[in-house]
């Protein structure tokens, strides 16, 4: 997608951090954008800011955990730009626990929002962006967690999920003419770490729903507050994102920090082979 002008974007978890950043870097181009967030205050707030700049934005007001919900935000896209060229799906959260602590409401909440919605997102954008013939691109932000699991927490499975589903959708969505891209940032300055001021009352019964609540009582959580802190503004990700929109990017990193321990990985898988190749076969 070349020309970016005059095409229409629905971004979820637009209210702020890289949501935010992706939807003014789309405006800037000349893009349509309708950001959908949960949070009514930070959507109204990131609305009126991009309105400043004489973008060509709207807001619609959406819990992606709720199929519903994102099917409704849909229609008020249609209802308001008559189509959509592009899907970005961002909203994401951290919660549950890790192994000997897990429930349902962690595990549900956090696959819900992380894996579910994009796969929703996907259900329903998907035919609206084949419908008419101009050819798209769907972008779905997993994380570096999602390519290097250093936790068995509900968050790192999530976005192993959405790697696996772009990587998929990607072979199987090219033939439609839509591109398909997965953003795996790094630390960003978000408030990520503040997920859980989102959390829905349907899973705040659950001690360990809520544990977003609590995660200055987390261990290692110092460390990765400081990382995040001095994180990657998340219009640089936006900006990230547009040029890969432009050329049809497959894999979307925002930075090589991460790199050495992706190596790492895909040599311990490669020696997972090379034992199984030099091992004497059995007779």
């Amino acid at each position: 997608m070349k020309d970016l002008a005059g095409k229409v974007a629905f971004v979820t978890g637009a209210g702020s951090g890289i949501g935010l950043g992706v939807a003014t870097a789309l405006a800037q181009a000349g893009v349509k954008v309708m950001l959908c967030d949960i949070e009514q205050d930070a959507l109204d707030a990131a609305v009126a800011g991009l309105k400043q700049t004489n973008a060509d934005v709207d807001g619609v007001r959406a819990d992606v955990s709720i199929k519903a919900e994102l099917q409704k935000a849909a229609d008020a896209t249609i209802a308001r730009y008559g189509a959509v060229h592009i899907l970005m799906n961002n909203a994401g959260v951290t919660g549950g626990a890790r192994y000997g602590a897990w429930t349902d409401a962690g595990w549900d909440w956090v696959m819900d929002v992380n894996l579910r919605a994009v796969i929703w997102g996907v259900e329903i954008f998907g035919p609206l962006i084949e419908s008419h013939g101009e050819g798209g691109q769907i972008v779905s932000t997993a994380s570096v967690a999602g390519l290097i699991s250093g936790s068995s927490d509900p968050y790192s499975v999530s976005k192993y999920g959405v790697v696996a589903l772009s990587e998929g959708l990607r072979r199987e969505l090219a033939p439609r003419n839509i591109g398909v891209s997965v953003l795996c940032p790094g630390a960003i300055r978000t408030r990520i770490l503040e997920a859980g001021r989102n959390l829905p009352e349907r899973f705040g019964s659950d001690r360990v729903a809520e544990a977003p609540k609590d995660w200055d009582q987390q261990p290692g959580y110092e460390a990765v507050r400081a990382m995040i802190d001095a994180g990657i503004d998340p219009l640089y990700v936006g900006e990230l994102v547009r040029e890969a929109i432009e050329n049809d990017w497959d894999y979307i990193f925002t930075d090589t920090g991460f790199e050495p321990a992706i190596d790492a990985r895909f040599a311990a898988i490669k020696a997972g082979f090379d034992r199984i190749r030099d091992r004497t076969p059995r007779r």
